[in-house]
């Protein structure tokens, strides 16, 4: 079961064709992180219709890899390299719902009751 301690949004897009240890590198060169830290870090392709999905422990990695039937994934704009999500925030951008614009609607809501 992946059950990642935290999940990471790359916040530019990268080209997908690269694998494991590619990934790997990048978490650990640009964004200067353990790439076994447990934590989850999702990069997507410049199109946004496609995710990845890294995550190294003291066991392994897995790698997974998400495409939408229609639509695109819902992103952060540029700014920090990289973006820090909750489960369910990453439940809601895996089935392609704006994520971001749910999350303030939320906030929007506790701070009214």
């Amino acid at each position: 079961m992946i059950q990642p301690s935290r999940i990471y949004l790359a916040v530019a897009p990268i080209d997908l064709r690269c694998g494991i240890d590619r990934l790997l590198v990048l978490v650990q060169s640009v964004f200067g992180r353990d790439a076994f830290d447990g934590a989850a870090y999702v990069f997507r392709n410049r199109s946004g219709t496609r995710i990845k999905l890294v995550l190294g422990d003291a066991t392994g990695v897995w790698l997974c890899v998400r495409r939408l039937q229609q639509g695109t994934f819902r992103w952060p704009r540029p700014g920090e390299s990289l973006y820090e999500i909750d489960a369910q925030q990453f439940e809601w951008l895996c089935k392609g719902v704006d994520w971001q614009r749910l999350c303030a609607s939320t906030k929007d809501l506790a701070h009214t009751l």
